[in-house]
């Protein structure tokens, strides 16, 4: 008579070719098998590492200048990590010295790109370079010479008061979002019109989890080209301003 095998597999385990969330993982006796075990405490550390890890500016902006634009660099006021993580408050206002360094050019900007490190500088490490350049490609006028700030320690609001030192009409964020398990590093865009300080989240826009894994380059630039677009046009973003960029797409081929 034949013993049991130590692992029990899950039948839906053909699901996971289709997902990386944690789903299908078998059992062993009672409990999860040693290798999900294992698993889930990498996935844990990768999460954990992701949160504390410091955006390299200067190579961010190193990337960002080899492709034409020129940054400027802000502080939240948090001034470290540890306060970041603990005072969220701090991370939506300016320091004093990025209030006194962000003067509004002669010229108000209609569109402003904030690059921030977030809740994980990882993802806005390998993302965010790359998504200007396929946003590039796909509207070259409006994404080619814009004006960029690199800002630290900063939580999605932290774009409002940039967008409004600088005079910008539409503010794009783009931020390090919480990190997942299966997604430490997505990248998450924000749009707002008439950036200001007090500005909610109803009043903002959303595309989240853009990396290859989750939604590519190219699908995220899409949509948020298409917001941007829709939001200066409207004079709006938030609840008011829905994506109907599927919509538009479909059209072209009906």
């Amino acid at each position: 008579m034949s013993a049991d095998p130590p692992v029990t597999a899950n039948p839906w385990t053909h699901l996971r070719s289709h997902t990386p969330a944690r789903i299908a993982l078998g059992r062993a006796g009672p409990a999860l098998p040693t290798r999900e075990i294992l698993a889930f405490g990498v996935a844990h550390a990768r999460a954990r590492d992701a949160v504390h890890q410091a955006l390299d500016v200067d190579a961010l902006e190193e990337q960002l200048r080899a492709d034409g634009y020129a940054p400027l660099r802000a502080q939240s006021a948090a001034p470290d990590r540890a306060t970041f993580l603990t005072r969220p408050d701090l991370g939506r206002r300016l320091d004093e010295k990025s209030i006194r360094g962000l003067v509004a050019p002669h010229r108000a900007p209609e569109v402003l790109v904030a690059i921030e490190d977030g809740l994980s500088a990882v993802a806005t490490q390998r993302h965010a370079a790359t998504l200007l350049a396929a946003l590039r490609a796909l509207a070259p006028q409006r994404w080619s010479t814009l004006p960029i700030v690199i800002a630290l320690q900063g939580r999605v609001a932290l774009g409002d008061a940039i967008g409004e030192r600088l005079g910008a009409k539409l503010v794009v964020v783009m931020i390090g979002e919480r990190p997942g398990l299966s997604s430490p590093d997505s990248l998450g865009l924000y749009v707002t019109h008439a950036p200001r300080a007090g500005r909610t989240d109803a009043e903002r826009n959303c595309i989240s989890n853009v990396r290859p894994e989750g939604l590519g380059y190219a699908a995220a630039a899409a949509k948020l080209d298409w917001l941007v677009a829709e939001s200066l046009r409207r004079g709006l973003s938030g609840v008011s301003l829905k994506d109907e960029s599927g919509v538009t797409y479909l059209n072209k081929f009906l």
